[in-house]
């Protein structure tokens, strides 16, 4: 989440950095700039290395070797030999001798200033140490060294002893490339490759050293453009005209409006200009369905970056994104930290998604982060979403970022007709979860033979097991919550640590027999209630914890998509993204799931998961089509935007009770997590930071209170929240109280969250 008011990114000196001491010294940003051709003049250099180090280190470069900012080297640290990266800055004046030797410089393109300015960047904002930052950026090692060059043949201009057929086609496909593998122009040509190895022996061929073949094949922009209507030629010309120099844009659209064929349009732009192009997605299960898009567009596909993607291939893809042979990358959010040699575009699709904060080790948001590189590089910055972030929406009406809006559907396709089924006067019978009014909705459709889209929130079978007997709840032994019920794998897991047992067939407390409960559904239980009332019809369950993971999902993905399919339960990985054609009702199982917690988002994230996922419905002209949302609290401001369509209403409401509160974007919030092995160290230690920070008048600390998450995997948690104005200090404010408290002791440690999107 960005301030409202975030100011054009601009790096602050590290020597800002007050609570740990400098290994080296640094002189401000623009005050040492080297360009890639230009050698040091001095035999010291900076080199940040990817540990949590505050600081590069300096290192003395030995004769004859040639460094510059950016330069991947090996260093020694400790007993190690470790890769880093030369850092802008100048070094201690320190006796070179004094110190110890780089060992080597990769043969690798070194990091451009635009790229080592991020790094920085991330790291002041985040107060994450930069070297941790910079690992982001060196996660293929085995990359920093050329590919290994294969061994191809050409043609030698020998005419062949005797000219076959077979060998007459080797011959005419030589004759279109001047180089090939072995097997390749035998493929070509249609014939054995022990044809190309006799025209080998007679010296038609000679062998030679190739560079490996790319990873993906080049985009040809011309190749399957599409008809666009009026509106998206008028927003793809709107985001062309943003090409040069760096702008932040917002594209929204109503789900179903085309909005990937628009921004494609400022992609094709960007490489007709020899640009590269970063594409983020929220969701591995989204890959695919985009990746087909694209290549149907593009007559090629980008290389995927993200977690699924094999260590082989992630090592290809880095060394070939640096050297400049690939053009478009799609990955998750981890790809906005790949080493570009010509970024001119990044689009965030579906930017209003939790996804894309990330929440381990280094706190950051993806799409904050997209517009912050955009800034820094240049370049045009897309947010593609039909329910944009408040943030966004904020952003967008005061004129920092551009806003081109989709007001319908491509090719006339209706919105579905949306209602809401008040689970107080049309409860499910006892046991189940459907009301009657959905579940004869059902009927109709499957009769229609058209399909019909069940979405509820919650995996597994059930959040809770309880003994009848004696009210034991299966609770997680390393942290606060509940264990859910997983029956298609016959386990009781936690969600957040991963721990599972066996389901039971005893109570654990009172030992008796077949007395265990599930309570409330999730999405396995409603499955079953599907496959009870509709027998005939074809169901399928999707959800990412599944046996078979994203390649088993996107099977079923496309078996929806071509209609094999009746009746879909899913969880939210079903809201977007998706194109159904038969889709023509969408019903949400406990719609209010996520109003009921103090979440200041939980209006937001509600109003955008039944916005996206009724919006999967009607999505082919000519069908009418229709959403059902059953809900508790008919009477919520939330429910009844989605009921009216009237999503400005919503945003409108939405943004003055933000405004009201001071809640971002017209304030700031950090989020400071204690954690410890025992509760009494964790309290102790937050309250020891609480005294710790310094008078502010514009700046609230509150708590610490313990986390509605108190214990996570075996550790004990407490959370300050930092509340400010948007132009408040935040960052100097932590840095002063974290160098004012005592450096925690034993199993206490501390987490910064500056823009927290979770308060659990």
């Amino acid at each position: 989440m960005f301030p409202r008011r975030l100011p054009i990114p601009t790096l602050r000196g590290q020597s800002a950095r007050t609570d740990s001491p400098r290994p080296c010294r640094h002189a401000s940003p623009g005050a040492v700039l080297h360009p890639v051709d230009q050698l040091f003049a001095i035999r010291t250099v900076p080199v940040l290395v990817p540990l949590p180090a505050e600081r590069p280190y300096s290192y003395a470069v030995p004769e004859g070797m040639a460094v510059v900012p950016g330069s991947i080297v090996q260093v020694p640290l400790g007993p190690r030999q470790v890769a880093g990266v030369v850092w802008d800055g100048e070094t201690d004046a320190v006796d070179p001798k004094k110190l110890r030797l780089i060992t080597k410089v990769f043969d690798c393109p070194p990091l451009d200033r635009a790229m080592r300015r991020f790094i920085d960047w991330v790291a002041d904002y985040t107060l994450s140490p930069p070297g941790l930052v910079v690992r982001m950026a060196l996660r293929a090692p085995a990359a920093f060294d050329p590919e290994a060059l294969i061994e191809g043949i050409e043609a030698t201009g020998v005419a062949p002893e005797r000219l076959t057929d077979a060998r007459r086609r080797v011959m005419e496909a030589a004759a279109e490339t001047p180089t090939w593998t072995r097997s390749g122009l035998a493929h070509a040509a249609g014939v054995t490759p022990s044809v190309v190895d006799g025209l080998l022996k007679q010296g038609v061929f000679q062998t030679l050293r190739l560079s490996p073949p790319p990873a993906v094949a080049l985009p040809d922009t011309a190749y399957g453009r599409a008809e666009l209507s009026p509106d998206q030629a008028a927003a793809a010309e709107a985001l062309v005209a943003k090409g040069d120099g760096f702008s932040t844009t917002l594209l929204e659209g109503v789900t179903g409006s085309g909005k990937t064929e628009v921004y494609f349009e400022a992609v094709a732009a960007a490489l007709d200009k020899g640009k590269q192009v970063l594409i983020l997605l929220p969701e591995i299960a989204l890959t695919q369905s985009f990746i087909d898009r694209f290549h149907a567009r593009f007559g090629a596909p980008p290389a995927e970056w993200h977690s699924d993607v094999p260590p082989r291939r992630r090592e290809q893809i880095w060394r070939q994104l640096a050297e400049g042979r690939i053009r478009v990358v799609a990955g998750a959010r981890s790809a906005l930290f790949l080493p570009f040699q010509d970024l001119g575009l990044v689009v965030v699709d579906e930017e209003h998604d939790p996804a894309y904060k990330q929440e381990d080790r280094i706190f950051y948001h993806a799409r904050d982060m997209a517009v912050v590189r955009g800034s820094l590089g240049g370049f045009p910055v897309i947010l593609a979403s039909a329910t944009p972030s408040v943030e966004s929406r904020v952003n967008a009406a005061d004129g920092r970022y551009g806003h081109v809006k989709l007001a319908g559907r491509f090719a006339e396709a209706a919105l579905p007709d949306l209602s809401l089924v008040d689970m107080r006067l049309a409860p499910p019978a006892r046991g189940r979860f459907v009301s009657p009014v959905l579940s004869a909705a059902i009927g109709e459709t499957v009769a229609r033979g058209e399909q019909a889209l069940l979405f509820l929130n919650r995996r597994g079978y059930a959040p809770l097991t309880l003994c009848r007997v004696c009210g034991h709840r299966f609770q997680c032994p390393d942290c606060s919550t509940w264990l859910v019920d997983h029956r298609l794998r016959g386990q009781l897991q936690c969600h957040h640590c991963g721990f599972a047992v066996p389901r039971p067939e005893a109570c654990p407390e009172c030992g008796t027999l077949d007395h265990l409960v599930a309570c409330g559904p999730g999405v396995e239980r409603i499955a079953e209630e599907m496959l009870a009332t509709f027998p005939e019809a074809r169901t399928i369950l999707l959800s990412s914890d599944l046996p078979g993971g994203a390649r088993r999902l996107r099977r079923e993905l496309d078996a929806i998509a071509e209609g094999e399919a009746d009746i879909v339960i899913g969880t939210q990985l079903v809201a977007k993204g998706h194109h159904f054609p038969l889709m023509t009702l969408v019903g949400a199982i406990d719609a209010d799931l996520g109003l009921a917690n103090g979440d200041p988002r939980a209006a937001e994230r509600t109003f955008q998961l039944l916005h996206q996922v009724t919006g999967r419905a009607g999505r082919s002209g000519g069908r009418k089509s229709r959403g059902m949302i059953q809900t508790w609290q008919p009477e919520h401001a939330v429910m009844r935007a989605i009921a009216s369509g009237d999503a400005a209403r919503f945003y409108e409401r939405e943004i003055t009770e933000r405004g009201r509160a001071g809640l971002p974007p017209f304030g700031r919030l950090a989020s400071v997590i204690v954690s410890a092995n025992s509760r009494r160290e964790a309290e102790e230690y937050a309250r020891l930071l609480r005294r710790a920070a310094p008078e502010d008048p514009s700046i609230e600390v509150l708590g610490p209170a313990e986390a509605p998450l108190a214990v996570l995997r075996g550790r004990h948690r407490f959370r300050l929240l930092v509340h400010s104005p948007s132009r408040a200090p935040v960052q100097g404010f932590l840095r002063a109280t974290i160098a004012a408290a005592p450096r925690p002791r034993g199993s206490v440690q501390m987490q910064i969250d500056v823009d927290p999107q979770s308060f659990l």
